[in-house]
């Protein structure tokens, strides 16, 4: 049984916890990515919750102050939402896409073509080879899943730049 302080119940967690789910973060995103089981992407990860929803682990919705007012993304990000909750898939809201852009793929946060990458939404999909068991992982559920106790049902995340 896990003992929560004042803090923790009125949802206030502290920066060492907080540096502790933003570290979690970045070791199931790096441990993710060589294994292809990343989707990156508004539409992608749209189309990959409509194909496969249940081999979804997480979803990632990351935004900078510019985003706060775009009304088209804040809808897409009200439906994935949604969705992520109707199928019980933990969601994080990360305020950092220029830190996430590094995690994933060095600090251009350009595809191939040269584009820059949609890292408004980031899907973690488990391996379909062997059950994917990771400690970092499993912190992010228990953090997600005390988080939805608390009422926050999609918790923000400060990636702390390197």
């Amino acid at each position: 049984m896990y003992n929560m302080t004042f803090e923790e119940l009125s949802g206030d967690y502290s920066q060492e916890r907080m540096d502790t789910v933003a570290k979690a973060l970045e070791e199931v995103l790096t441990s993710a990515l060589p294994q292809g089981c990343i989707t990156v992407g508004v539409y992608e990860a749209a189309k990959s919750l409509n194909i496969d929803p249940d081999n979804v682990v997480l979803c990632i919705l990351a935004t900078d102050e510019d985003d706060v007012k775009d009304v088209a993304l804040q809808i897409h990000f009200t439906l994935i939402q949604a969705f992520c909750c109707e199928n019980d898939i933990n969601i994080l809201r990360v305020n950092n896409t220029h830190r996430l852009a590094e995690i994933l793929g060095g600090g251009g946060g350009k595809q191939s073509g040269g584009e820059p990458m949609d890292l408004h939404c980031v899907l973690v999909t488990s391996p379909h080879s062997t059950s994917w068991k990771d400690p970092a992982l499993s912190k992010l559920n228990r953090f997600c899943r005390e988080s939805r106790c608390m009422d926050q049902w999609v918790p923000i995340i400060n990636l702390p730049e390197r």
